[in-house]
């Protein structure tokens, strides 16, 4: 590192009266802006010689404050400190070239040499100089903001994005953000320092580390505010080192209270309602289910809970759908794809949006009558951490799974693991002509959504029910659903604090939309109704799937398509090999079991029982 080099007529005053340096400070909007004046402070304090108190005073104030990192102070205000001393001594006058011209107030790194380069580049990445840079699983990343998204209306993008650092972009942010610099040697012994870009492979090789201790951990970008593991609301933008989030707000917020007044809730109450009022839910359980997945991104970060998938499902067209799903995006963040036809096609798009900030995943408009079935997607529900290589390349990408996964569609069908891994809300507008409908609460809620005031105050009022909730003790509920327990139990908790009731009340009425499980129940029945508790052999299970002589089916269209061999019926070792695949799993009140096998033949038999209740 080097010291920075001002002349003194040049040189701008210190502000010594550390409240207006604060008030400065936080008068910036933008962080980056506001980081390179606290560091230009720092670097002025050294200059004019502050006495040791007053640079202890204004370097522990703006650390507290969160307005510059110790290390980048310190680091600015040596740089203040070395240049004094070589003005004193006029070294500055006996270097010829640009080193007479540093800029001040950015770091200076020397990068002659590669290995000097690299280990000069390393120290300045680790030792927190850039403020635009973190580090998520290992790797170095840039959050800044990107120009030229298309985007309009509610889903208008996040205006940051977390993009990995390449070497050349690490070679654009050295040139805006530091003086980068090799000493150059003349005839008769001469030298000078010129400001220079290091190579390629020097970036390359400082970018190869996978340890950086120093750097900020990035879990993620927000748009909205969120609830720490503590309770409190994060809501200043910024990176918060408590969750390792980068809040940046879609819309900017009044502050949300700690405690809101009784009048503030009912007021937030009534306007969240007026929102939700004219949705035609089939059943209560619906718009509570609906408001639980609402307030999921913010409670996320406080349950530490795994987020079922939400289905958006309704009778016919122009039922509100899209526009339930364009609510949660307007307040955390939407992006919208075509639910993809195939398990590897979903695997690229998961691959894909999790490189993005978006807070909320849709898949708009799933073909009517289509059964949502996919072990990809099942599993995906289910691990916080996603995996896949990356399209083209022999790369692993490696990214937190802390999205919402939602999908809308008519009378859409679910299978396999999917109904006990989703909550479900129903419309059902009950008439012809859905869209003809007039005498809603808000009159165009798609154009009133697309106002940002009207999408900062609907953000605020959620937020005061959740800083309510949060003041009541952040009571839970009792219920129970599988991995996703924590969260049903937070959510249910949260919608009947504030008076919604039936959270999760349509469980039953899910479980008949798995077409799958609802086959498999008819076939266990019919079984019990033909053999009652007898094991039976798999070629004898296999013989009574025949017909009859009069080309009666006795299984009365009961046997599951995932019993048979395309449109044929099994052979009794590919059935035996099926049912094993469902055995101890109950379908309604029937379950099917392996009976124990003869001692001297070793035959599998299979038996089914059924229990009196269905619970």
């Amino acid at each position: 590192m080097s010291a920075e080099t001002v002349e003194p007529a040049t040189l701008p005053p210190v502000e010594l009266d550390l409240t207006a340096v604060v008030a400065t400070l936080t008068g910036q909007v933008d962080e980056l802006a506001r980081a390179k004046t606290a560091r230009e402070h720092a670097y002025l304090l050294g200059r004019h010689g502050a006495d040791e108190l007053t640079v202890a005073e204004h370097r522990d104030t703006l650390t507290a404050d969160k307005l510059l990192s110790r290390t980048s102070f310190d680091k600015a205000h040596k740089a203040g400190v070395t240049d004094t001393r070589d003005a004193a001594k006029g070294t500055s006058a006996a270097r010829p070239g640009p080193a007479a011209d540093r800029p001040h107030g950015k770091p200076h790194i020397e990068a002659g040499g590669a290995p000097d380069g690299i280990r000069n580049l390393t120290a300045a990445v680790d030792d927190g100089l850039f403020d635009d840079l973190y580090v998520t699983n290992g790797e170095i990343v840039h959050v800044g903001p990107v120009s030229g998204d298309t985007a309009i209306g509610t889903d208008d993008p996040l205006p940051l994005a977390a993009t990995p650092l390449t070497p050349a972009r690490f070679a654009a942010a050295l040139a805006h953000q530091a003086y980068v610099y090799r000493t150059a040697r003349g005839p008769n012994g001469t030298t000078w320092e010129e400001e220079c870009v290091p190579a390629e492979r020097v970036l390359a090789a400082v970018l190869s580390a996978r340890h950086w201790p120093g750097v900020r951990t990035l879990r993620g970008i927000v748009g909205s505010p969120v609830l720490r593991p503590d309770g409190t609301l994060l809501q200043t933008p910024g990176y918060d080192p408590a969750t390792g989030l980068h809040y940046a707000p879609k819309v900017t917020l009044r502050p949300v209270p700690e405690r809101p007044s009784r009048a503030e809730v009912v007021t937030a109450k009534q306007f969240v309602e007026r929102v939700l009022h004219d949705f035609p839910w089939v059943a209560p359980a619906d718009k509570a289910n609906y408001l639980g997945l609402l307030v999921s991104p913010i409670l996320r970060p406080h349950t530490r809970a795994l987020t079922p998938f939400g289905l958006v499902t309704a009778t016919t067209q122009a039922s509100g759908k899209t526009l339930l799903t364009d609510i949660a995006g307007a307040l955390h963040g939407k992006r919208q794809q075509p639910w993809p036809e195939t398990d590897d096609e979903l695997r690229k798009v998961v691959t894909s949006v999790l490189a993005n900030p978006e807070a909320v995943i849709v898949f708009d408009n799933v073909e009517e009558g289509t059964q949502v079935k996919s072990p990809i997607l099942a599993g995906l529900l289910t691990a916080t951490e996603w995996s896949d290589r990356l399209l083209g390349s022999s790369k692993t990408a490696k990214r937190a799974n802390d999205r919402m996964w939602l999908a809308t569609g008519n009378n859409v069908r679910l299978g396999g693991d999917m109904a006990t891994r989703t909550a479900v809300v129903r419309l059902d507008p009950n008439m012809p002509n859905p869209d003809q409908r007039t005498g809603f609460a808000i009159p165009d809620l798609e154009t009133w959504l697309a106002a940002p005031a009207n999408r900062r105050e609907l953000m605020w009022n959620v937020l005061v029910l959740v800083a309510d909730w949060v003041a009541a003790g952040a009571p839970r509920s009792s219920h129970v659903m599988r991995q996703f327990t924590p969260w049903a139990q937070a959510a249910g908790g949260f919608v009947t604090h504030h008076g919604l009731p039936g959270f999760l009340d349509n469980t039953t009425d899910v479980r008949d939309m798995d077409d799958q499980a609802a086959m498999w129940q008819a076939f266990l029945a019919r079984w019990e109704q033909k053999f009652g508790t007898q094991a039976l052999t798999s070629a004898t299970a296999r013989a009574s799937l025949d017909r009859e002589p009069d080309g009666t089916d006795p299984w009365e269209g009961t046997v599951p398509d995932t019993l048979m061999s395309g449109r044929h019926l099994p052979s009794a070792v590919e059935l035996g090999r099926r049912l094993g695949g469902h055995v101890g799993r109950w379908y309604g009140p029937y379950v099917l079991r392996r009976a124990t096998a003869d001692s001297h033949s070793k035959v599998q038999r299979w038996k089914v029982e059924k229990r009196d209740d269905n619970t």
